[in-house]
């Protein structure tokens, strides 16, 4: 009887050892898969970036370069439409993307073109303070960064849904600046929203803060407002008056930053991975809505003069020429509730000289196959466990030994 204890007693430890040893694999397998999804991709994809190299001519070589991160469409999801799940993950996502290119990239600016909310239009001053609290934690930096903001449609409201209130509560956490100089370049953030054209009070305002940038910096250009034979608006004429101190701002044209693209019919013609899908390139926009109208477009282009423009809101990247030298650069959505494969834009600058580049996120799809994966290699482990699946080693070297019997 002692015998027969004793030997129940040594099967029953082996089988809480079996149990022991699959409990700890499967805890190994989760902590290691959660870790490589929720952590060490980020740093993987991201690591693979590097800043582009300016090629600036030999008189220029003592000009400084500044790094600059530009992103779009964050689109925090609010109380309304957003579900709990869905805003932990898409918001983790873009935390942790955030966080790992600045601890690998160390951008010196940071902008980000607008719909940094998806629910701005609408929520309540409690929400709206409840949204800022989480953007304010998820793209957290350190003092030495600046984080510029421009508003969208979705912080704000569209033209008719835009009110005095809705812009002073994005303002009193983004701060009004429209102009902001580095390292001797002028970035000229808009709020492109505003930019109807109707005469309505906020459209006057914006339109009046542009007309005087737009004469500081043709000041600092030649100091005077405009070269002779250059073409201006009538706005400009009348408003023109003697230059400031031409020293108030670097003689450099602008980079144009703002939420709403400029005119353009479709995105028939853009191309690459993290273009539009194929079958939504041909659909005409729609003025005011999908792209800023075509008499705003080239008012911005004749005020301001600027080298570069960088644009939001289609969620989609995209390249144009506006004239024969001004580029745009539509800069796709910086979270996967929008795109499968999420970017931003890495610049390196100077007063004369720029260069881009795209910076990839890991794609959702990678995520969620690694975690199917690892899903179904859990239940294999569970079954040969419990020997309701032979063990994958065995079955192999079963085979093995049948084919050198052969």
């Amino acid at each position: 009887m002692a015998l027969i204890r004793l030997g129940f007693g040594r099967q029953h430890f082996c089988l809480l050892k079996r149990r022991s040893f699959l409990m700890l694999k499967l805890a190994a397998l989760v902590f290691a898969v959660v870790l490589f999804c929720e952590f060490l991709i980020y740093y993987l994809v991201i690591f693979r970036c590097d800043w582009p190299e300016v090629k600036t001519p030999a008189s220029d070589s003592g000009q400084k370069t500044l790094k600059a991160m530009f992103l779009a469409d964050t689109h925090l999801l609010g109380e309304v439409r957003g579900h709990w799940l869905d805003k932990l993950r898409r918001e983790w996502q873009m935390e942790r993307a955030f966080q790992t290119a600045l601890r690998l990239l160390q951008p010196e600016v940071v902008f980000i073109l607008g719909d940094i909310f998806d629910e701005g239009k609408w929520s309540s001053s409690q929400a709206w303070a409840d949204d800022v609290e989480r953007f304010q934690k998820i793209f957290r930096h350190p003092r030495h960064v600046q984080l510029k903001v421009v508003a969208g449609n979705h912080d704000i409201g569209f033209h008719y849904q835009m009110n005095a209130y809705k812009i002073k509560r994005f303002e009193k956490v983004f701060s009004p600046e429209r102009l902001f100089s580095w390292k001797g370049i002028n970035f000229v953030m808009v709020n492109s929203v505003a930019l109807e054209g109707d005469g309505c009070h906020i459209c006057s305002e914006a339109e009046a803060e542009l007309i005087e940038i737009s004469r500081k910096l043709n000041c600092s250009r030649k100091g005077m407002l405009a070269l002779p034979g250059e073409l201006i608006s009538p706005q400009q004429e009348r408003r023109s008056g003697p230059c400031p101190d031409p020293q108030l701002l670097p003689a450099s044209a602008p980079v144009l930053l703002q939420h709403f693209p400029l005119y353009r019919r479709s995105d028939a013609n853009c191309s690459g991975e993290d273009a539009a899908p194929l079958e939504e390139r041909g659909i005409p926009f729609k003025e005011r809505y999908d792209v800023l109208s075509q008499e705003a477009s080239q008012q911005l282009l004749w005020w301001l003069r600027p080298r570069l423009i960088l644009s939001g809101h289609t969620h989609s990247a995209c390249e144009v020429l506006h004239g024969a030298e001004v580029p745009e650069i539509s800069v796709p959505s910086f979270s996967w509730r929008n795109r499968n494969n999420p970017s931003f834009i890495m610049g390196s600058m100077t007063p004369t000289e720029y260069a881009l580049a795209k910076c990839y996120l890991p794609y959702e799809d990678t995520v969620l196959a690694t975690y199917c994966v690892a899903a179904g290699l859990l239940v294999v482990l569970i079954l040969v466990h419990s020997e309701l699946l032979p063990s994958p080693f065995l079955f192999g070297w079963n085979l093995l030994r049948k084919f050198k019997t052969t």
